[in-house]
């Protein structure tokens, strides 16, 4: 049977510490004794120890392991490891797959999108976005939530970090900036850990940096001016106006 997962669900759903762990012990050949059952899948995974570890086939992140942290229902590096087992059956993660960064990054590369690729980058943003949502449920889904609040920001990062510096880039940044601003004032979202006011602050550094290595990136930051925002992120980019 084939995971309702793939390596990108994988990827983003996981901390960055846990995710480099399981990539790490995927490579050296750590889960052995795989099996597929009904609706999951298990596996042994040679770690400090050798740990009986099983995970759901059509949700990530559902499973058990028999290591400390598993046994507090916690997700564990051998559950990730056996999840991407399940998704690459031994085969080589692609180099660009292997890490994940908290924070988006410039690319620092001058370049510029075509129509077919900025639609194909709002497109992203719009799906990334979407695990950017209003809380409304009980105390017990708490932890559920800033997962997918996380995995929202994952998903952002790396689609900024991968944009040319160029205007057009500067513009769709301002843009989701605005949009996550919208979600944080009256969009009901709970940010009371910082997880996406910190993708935020994240993102302006981007900007910064678009503005000293092309200065036509300045021009996008015209639509801030007077905004009425949550915590003045801003600032330091209308001042650069």
């Amino acid at each position: 049977m084939k995971p309702s997962f793939d390596l990108d669900k994988i990827k983003f759903a996981t901390d960055p510490v846990s995710f480099e762990k399981a990539v790490a012990l995927y490579e050296k050949g750590k889960i052995k004794n795989f099996e597929e059952g009904m609706r999951t899948y298990s596996a042994i995974v040679e770690g400090g120890q050798f740990y009986h570890v099983s995970v759901e086939a059509r949700r990530f992140g559902y499973g058990h392991c028999n290591c400390y942290l598993g046994e507090k229902d916690t997700l564990c590096k051998h559950m990730v490891a056996l999840s991407i087992f399940s998704v690459l059956g031994g085969k080589s993660i692609p180099q660009e797959c292997k890490k994940l960064d908290d924070m988006p990054k410039s690319s620092g590369r001058p370049g510029n999108l075509s129509e077919d690729e900025l639609r194909e980058a709002k497109k992203s943003i719009s799906d990334s976005i979407k695990y950017i949502k209003p809380y409304a449920g009980p105390s017990r889904t708490w932890f559920a939530y800033q997962n997918s609040l996380s995995e929202g920001c994952h998903r952002l990062s790396a689609i900024i970090s991968r944009l040319p510096v160029c205007a057009t880039s500067a513009d769709l940044i301002v843009s989701l900036l605005l949009r996550l601003d919208k979600k944080l004032c009256v969009g009901g979202v709970d940010d009371s850990d910082g997880t996406v006011g910190g993708l935020m602050e994240g993102v302006v550094r981007v900007l910064e940096n678009y503005a000293k290595l092309d200065a036509s990136c300045i021009k996008s930051f015209e639509k801030l001016r007077g905004q009425d925002t949550c915590f003045g992120w801003e600032e330091s980019l209308i001042k650069l106006l």
